[in-house]
């Protein structure tokens, strides 16, 4: 038997920090960053370098406020030091890495909550897939949908569809095993796929079901997490170690192998 290699997730080893000292680190290691580069670069270089370092320590935040006071925290206490030499328009800087890692087409669906570790436990037991079978997490952020599928579901084929430019080549950092690429999952195409997994809004999940049903075949599945579709029966409803429940629709036809709800 050939074992396999382990592989750590560093991202998903990190501890969770007590706010606010997540904050105060990423403002931290952002002047650390702006100060080493004075003398070294011109002066809106320092600036492009620090505000990408408080920027990208943003998306470890819990919730868009804290994702927002980390990411802007650093440029606003520079310009109300007034330590800062460039001109005028080096201050759109912020606005525009928080428009890549954000985009604004984007901010209509779900925040960038992950996926908690054991979110999916138990689908397998709900829903049988064969080996090989297509799953998409639709809208994977950093990928930790695509890890808890992975989890449950080893020998699928699991893909993942991000808007998000930096956050898509992170996921795809963490998830080599997967195929990520970047568009939107509204526009996506969610036909061939035996599964389609999203944690998204209450306000999105009519939407996605009407998608589900328009473009899904028959006895394939749609999960969410933590929120239902509205008037729709699941097929099964889990809710392992009383987190976030697990809400499985089935499109219609014969479901392919699989518990019934009651069973579960």
């Amino acid at each position: 038997m050939i074992a396999r290699p382990v592989r750590i997730d560093a991202l998903s080893l990190m501890p969770r920090l007590p706010w606010p000292l997540p904050a105060l680190l990423a403002w931290a290691a952002a002047w650390l960053v702006y100060l080493g580069l004075q003398g070294r670069v011109v002066p809106v270089a320092a600036l492009v370098v620090a505000c990408a370092v408080g920027t990208a320590a943003s998306v470890l935040g819990q919730g868009w406020w804290r994702r927002g006071l980390i990411a802007t925290g650093f440029p606003l206490s520079l310009a109300l030091s007034g330590a800062a030499s460039v001109p005028a328009w080096a201050w759109l800087v912020p606005l525009a890495l928080l428009l890549l890692v954000y985009p604004l087409n984007a901010w209509r669906d779900a925040p960038l909550f992950p996926t908690p570790h054991d979110a999916l436990r138990g689908l397998s037991a709900a829903v049988a897939l064969p080996t090989g079978a297509r799953v998409l997490d639709a809208g994977c952020g950093l990928g930790d949908g695509l890890l808890a599928l992975r989890r449950v579901y080893p020998a699928a084929r699991l893909e993942g569809v991000e808007w998000s430019v930096p956050l898509r080549l992170l996921c795809a950092l963490r998830c080599p095993w997967a195929t990520v690429r970047r568009g939107d999952l509204w526009h996506d195409d969610w036909s061939g796929y035996a599964m389609v997994y999203l944690f998204q809004r209450p306000e999105s999940m009519a939407r996605a079901a009407a998608k589900a049903q328009a473009e899904m075949a028959a006895g394939t599945w749609l999960v969410s997490l933590a929120f239902e579709v509205p008037g729709a029966t699941p097929h099964a409803r889990l809710q392992p170690d009383g987190g976030h429940a697990v809400w499985v629709y089935r499109m219609g036809g014969q479901p392919v192998a699989s518990r019934p709800a009651a069973a579960l």
